[in-house]
């Protein structure tokens, strides 16, 4: 089964419990995904659905991050929750140690030598993690040890 129809399955069940929190973040989910696939023509496979999804979850925290240095706790309460619900669907993501281990084994592979290489590292680390990573800890990491 697809992660598209999980999703929408998902919804099914929410609105049948009347859990009004759930079926509003799936039927957020859902839209986004239906108009991403107008966008492009064609049905999303699952690969472009959890980019998807990881395109709302790194929003969702940019929004956390807006919200909490505006003092409004009430709205980063609320955002919090939706991002917990959200990764509940990424792949688990890796450690800060495997990470690296990645980001050693790209330094070696592309030859970097500084930080003019640092895409090259990202490139191939990302590559690598096939989106068991965040693209702002790999960075993070990236950027401690490239010399």
């Amino acid at each position: 089964m697809s992660i598209k129809s999980d999703l929408k399955q998902e919804l099914v069940t929410a609105m049948k419990a009347k859990d009004e929190f759930s079926t509003s973040i799936l039927r957020m989910l859902n839209s986004s995904i239906k108009n991403k696939e107008i966008d492009l023509g064609h049905e999303l496979s699952d690969d472009e659905v959890m980019s998807d999804i990881k395109t709302m979850v790194k929003q969702g925290k940019d929004a956390l991050a807006d919200f909490q240095a505006a003092g409004r706790d009430d709205l980063a309460e609320k955002q919090q929750k939706e991002l917990a619900f959200l990764e509940r669907f990424l792949p688990e993501q890796m450690s800060d140690e495997r990470i690296e281990e990645l980001v050693r084994e790209a330094i070696a592979q592309t030859g970097a030598s500084g930080p003019s290489d640092m895409g090259k590292v990202m490139g191939a680390v990302m590559k690598q993690a096939g989106g068991a990573a965040d693209g702002n800890r790999v960075r993070e990491i990236v950027q401690k040890i490239l010399p």
